[in-house]
């Protein structure tokens, strides 16, 4: 089994990520996925090509100009922990996109497969849906930055704020079946910020038949791939735990199913 953490790149030059995942490197069809930290007056410049991208600021504040567009200072948040919705720019194939960085911007480049059917366009905090979700341990914040409601042709982006002693991604669910309505295929990668750095996350990754059957310690600034099966997420106690997840496959829809031994928690009584 492919080892389904990526861990950060110790030390990155201007231009190179400290997270790259593509489909090659995953063994998988959709999903792309990189992380930039830029320095203030450092500058990041990319073709789109075949892929469409949303480009997410984590922290920091940035120019960013594509061929058909462009957008200035935006950004506000310094670290994801504020939770404050990010300023995003979805980026259709064929393009091309720079990115100037005004401060020192943590970047995530989010890919999947495009058709060039949109046009350029920023996402700001008040266009992001944000939502409580679950209740008591399993309560989190959601930020809907590209949900499917949302002009794309692939792309999947939302952010997760999963206080300490919490569980999220719970009950546990997938989506790795093309069987639509009841359940899309979705490849999935999972990029952790954790408060204080020196925390962690416990994600376990596993399928009915267990052929996949991972218990991971995710660190601070790691990416866990999830390319099939159930994917819950616990916070442990004095770590509050961020993720962002970037979803693709053959449809946009994200329909999932639970976990049947524990379908019960989330029935009415």
């Amino acid at each position: 089994m492919k080892n389904l953490i990526v861990s950060p790149v110790k030390s990155a030059d201007c231009g190179v990520p400290v997270i790259s995942v593509t489909p090659e490197s995953a063994g998988w069809t959709y999903v792309g996925f990189e992380v930039y930290l830029l320095q203030a007056g450092e500058s990041l410049s990319q073709l789109t090509e075949d892929q469409e991208v949303c480009l997410v600021l984590l922290s920091g504040i940035a120019d960013v100009t594509t061929a058909d567009g462009s957008w200035s200072e935006i950004g506000q948040r310094m670290s994801v922990f504020e939770q404050t919705p990010p300023y995003s720019i979805y980026v259709p194939s064929e393009n091309q996109y720079e990115v100037n960085a005004l401060t020192d911007l943590e970047l995530a480049v989010c890919k999947a497969p495009g058709d060039g059917n949109h046009a350029s366009r920023l996402i700001a905090p008040g266009d992001v849906g944000v939502e409580t979700r679950g209740a008591g341990v399993t309560q989190r914040q959601i930020h809907n930055i590209l949900p499917e409601d949302q002009p794309a042709d692939s792309l999947l982006v939302v952010e997760v704020f999963t206080p300490q002693g919490h569980w999220s991604s719970y009950p546990p669910h997938k989506h790795d079946r093309d069987q639509l309505p009841e359940e899309s295929l979705l490849e999935e990668t999972y990029y952790y910020r954790v408060q204080p750095e020196q925390g962690f996350a416990v994600q376990r990754v596993y399928t009915d038949d267990r052929e996949i059957d991972e218990t991971l310690s995710v660190r601070n600034g790691e990416a866990v791939l999830v390319p099939k099966g159930y994917h819950p997420v616990s916070a442990p106690p004095g770590y509050h735990v961020y993720y962002l997840n970037v979803m693709a496959g053959p449809r946009r829809a994200w329909k999932f199913c639970n976990d049947p031994d524990h379908a019960w928690i989330v029935k009415p009584v």
